[in-house]
């Protein structure tokens, strides 16, 4: 039995970081009905590197958090679509949404509004910078907040910067923060029995990316900058081999000793404070950098990892795919001649394993609406009804 299962989610979430929240919760077992509008599908329906795909809707960056949930369509403009909506969340454990700050509010589905009708309601709110305050009305995709959050800032190189960090790491940590805190108001809800409204603001989780910076900064006025791939010191910079990139990582003082006893600096391995290593880090450098010119990224690989120092070839998307390491985890998931085609699609899972019961996939990805009028017929919605529904545009 997986954690989430009996437990069910109605999300109402567009875009990377509502639904990916509502996947990882998905994955693990819970009832996901994701909710769009008729007129106007989740945008990232039709984003993705595959334009045929893209204009049916099931666009790549879609299908990556898609798996495993239900598909309406509901018009939350209509009367009859919010009505139908309150049926839905009267029934589940959660309702998530990422909507601008107050908008579910004034359509009469806020927190205040469907507590109403389910005292046991845990009710998600995913904004850009969170409820209340001056930024309250301020929307934003991950960019702006990589932007306004001094992520930035402090990403690049001396030379060249602000760059932003290239995958949408703000979405992905803000949904996973969100599963995260809807995991724990469920457990709290087992011992309280009580509703639970969470805030979160992506602007908060790009900060919290940054817990040491701001704990630095607050205490010594330093605020972080951007270094490249090179730390202070030697041992924690990135290096030209003979074919690539390697990427040292001897950051504590056992590593760095055994460095470089290991090429035969035993002076400098018996340097091991901080306050050395960092002064030293250029001087210190240069031995390194002559040295790992000599042989393959890999070899120094190997080399290095053998004698358990942290260092790795600096590796591409599609050769980090490809590590034998990853038949070896169970990080992905692949469906055999998706949208019958000759080629499978590969999703992501969750990055962590279950002795039992752990993160799996059963259904592939929906097309937007596939399951309206399966769900509301759950709900008593006749035929009839159904047909009155859909010539009036609510779903």
């Amino acid at each position: 039995m997986r954690p989430f299962e009996g437990i069910k989610i109605i999300d109402a979430t567009h875009v990377l970081a509502g639904p990916f929240a509502s996947y990882q919760l998905a994955l693990l077992g819970a009832e996901v009905i994701k909710v769009e509008n008729p007129e106007e599908m989740d945008q990232v329906r039709e984003s993705g590197s595959d334009e045929d795909l893209n204009a049916m809707g099931m666009g790549t960056y879609y299908l990556t958090q898609a798996s495993n949930k239900r598909s309406i369509t509901l018009n939350l403009k209509t009367e009859e679509g919010r009505d139908l909506l309150k049926k839905l969340v009267s029934t589940a454990d959660v309702f998530v949404e990422n909507f601008r700050a107050g908008s579910l509010a004034t359509l009469g589905l806020g927190f205040d509004d469907l507590v109403k009708l389910n005292d046991r309601l845990i009710y998600c709110s995913l904004t850009a910078f969170g409820q209340g305050g001056p930024r309250e009305s301020h929307t934003g995709y991950d960019m702006q907040i990589q932007a306004s959050s001094g992520l930035m800032s402090s990403t690049g190189t001396p030379e060249v910067n602000p760059i932003k960090v290239g995958p949408p790491v703000v979405d992905y940590a803000s949904g996973t923060m969100a599963a995260f805190a809807i995991a724990s108001a469920l457990f709290q809800r087992e011992k309280t029995s009580k509703a639970q409204f969470i805030d979160q603001a992506m602007f908060d989780v790009a900060l919290m990316l940054m817990s040491a910076d701001i704990t630095n900064y607050t205490w010594s006025g330093h605020a972080p900058k951007p270094l490249g791939n090179d730390y202070p010191s030697a041992g924690g910079r990135c290096y030209q081999t003979e074919d690539g990139l390697l990427m040292m990582g001897a950051m504590n003082r056992a590593q760095h000793k055994r460095l470089f006893d290991l090429i035969g600096e035993q002076q400098i391995a018996a340097e091991t404070d901080y306050v050395t290593r960092f002064r030293e880090g250029d001087s210190q450098a240069e031995i390194l950098a002559d040295l790992l010119k000599s042989k393959s990224a890999e070899a120094w690989e190997t080399y290095f990892q053998d004698h358990h120092i942290p260092a790795t070839k600096v590796r591409t998307l599609p050769e980090a795919l490809d590590d034998p390491q990853l038949a070896h985890r169970n990080l992905t998931h692949n469906f055999p001649n998706f949208n019958g085609s000759d080629k499978g699609l590969t999703v992501p899972l969750a990055a962590f394993n279950y002795l039992h019961g752990g993160p799996s996939v059963e259904t592939p990805p929906a097309t937007m609406g596939q399951h309206t009028n399966e769900v509301l017929r759950e709900f008593g919605v006749s035929d009839e009804e159904l047909a009155q529904l859909r010539k009036d545009g609510v779903v």
